[in-house]
């Protein structure tokens, strides 16, 4: 009677465990020891730093967490895809993801356009699409429970903009945008700052997304006698047209939104760079007083990254937060456990820079700073 006991318990017990096990893998990109993700980002092409550094940010985060064990003892793996800044081969990629590499979860895509193209497929899919390098009001309005933002919105960075110009007496503003969903998030609001104070922008214009073709765009932001400009681009196209306005003997400011790749643009620039103005929405990548940041110079240079920049700082924030959303979803995880975790992180301090989601609201931050290139290429705030 004892021995048929005892069997009945392991029978039970191994019946339990081979529940647990189909359960895990009844979850996509979950194994026993893995977690599997899944990236899109520009990794060739005139936008290709943004999505290089980005994802090197995640992966070295991602790296330290493993050689510590993993997350509830399941290591990070991170599928990465070029989607060259394009939105219909972010679309494919994301597909692929989905549909051929069952990944858990989509981490820092990088871009608008891209974004935008990805949102349908992920939404229908239920998947947790996670910290994307954009600040589209898209990604933010209408709610979207399976989109997560860890940075502020371009409506926070181009408010902080208009208020600083505002603020040292310039009104006379022009808008030089990319004509996507990009530059029109950016221009959506520039507009909208600027009604806040009834002002209105002295002109706008447009360059097309992947080039450097600007004739038309100095022609007629330098008709309007501006004395800043806003610019919601990627560095490549923000490049030749600050070369062609200074050429022109322009002398007003340029301001720039953070996606523009602050240290990609410095190099672009040369020089040539000095003055330029960008927003932030991550802590000055060289300044070891800020917990984050001292924790991300440490991880990037045992991990052989000497090239501090706010991209990779970001993908490193990014990966940070998305790492203590796995903790709290536990050792059953499951993408709706995720997100419920997620929506847990009320207030959480990820050293000296603070995000927050709840049931109703995945916007994490509104942290924005402002910083300006320096001499040789160098950042100041």
């Amino acid at each position: 009677m004892v021995l048929q006991t005892l069997r009945l318990s392991a029978l039970a017990a191994a019946f339990a465990f081979s529940c647990a096990a189909l359960a895990q893998s009844a979850t996509p990109g979950v194994t026993p020891t893995t977690i599997v993700l899944g990236q899109s980002a520009a990794l060739t092409g005139p936008a290709a730093q943004l999505g290089i550094q980005m994802n090197v940010g995640l992966k070295v985060y991602f790296d330290h967490v493993n050689a510590q064990g993993g997350v509830n003892g399941r290591r990070i793996e991170l599928r990465l895809l070029d989607d060259k800044y394009e939105a219909k081969l972010a679309a494919e990629n994301t597909r692929k993801l989905i549909e051929e590499e069952k990944v858990f979860a989509l981490i820092g895509y990088v871009g608008t356009p891209t974004s935008a193209a990805a949102m349908p497929i992920f939404s229908e899919a239920k998947v947790p699409f996670f910290g994307p390098f954009t600040g589209a009001q898209l990604l933010h309005e209408p709610f979207n429970r399976y989109v997560f933002n860890v940075r502020a919105s371009y409506f926070d960075e181009t408010e902080k903009i208009v208020e600083q110009l505002v603020s040292t007496g310039i009104k006379n503003i022009a808008v030089f945008y990319q004509n996507d969903n990009y530059g029109l998030a950016g221009l959506a609001g520039t507009e909208r700052a600027m009604t806040r104070r009834n002002m209105k922008i002295a002109a706008t214009a447009t360059v097309e997304r992947n080039t450097a073709d600007v004739a038309q765009a100095v022609k007629t932001i330098g008709k309007s006698n501006a004395d800043a400009i806003v610019m919601i681009s990627a560095y490549t196209s923000i490049a030749a047209f600050v070369r062609e306005m200074k050429k022109t003997g322009y002398a007003g400011q340029f301001h720039n939104v953070s996606f523009v790749g602050s240290k990609a643009l410095a190099d672009a620039l040369g020089d040539e760079g000095h003055g330029v103005a960008i927003s932030q929405v991550v802590p000055f990548p060289w300044s070891p007083t800020t917990r984050v940041v001292k924790e991300y110079q440490a991880l990037m240079s045992a991990a052989g990254h000497k090239d501090y920049n706010f991209s990779s700082l970001e993908g490193f924030i990014v990966a940070k937060a998305f790492t203590e959303g796995l903790k709290r979803a536990g050792r059953d995880l499951t993408r709706e456990r995720l997100i419920a975790a997620l929506e847990s992180m009320s207030a959480v301090d990820l050293g000296d820079f603070m995000i927050g989601f709840g049931p109703a609201d995945h916007s994490g931050s509104q942290f924005v700073d402002l910083t300006i290139i320096g001499r040789r290429g160098k950042f100041l705030n």
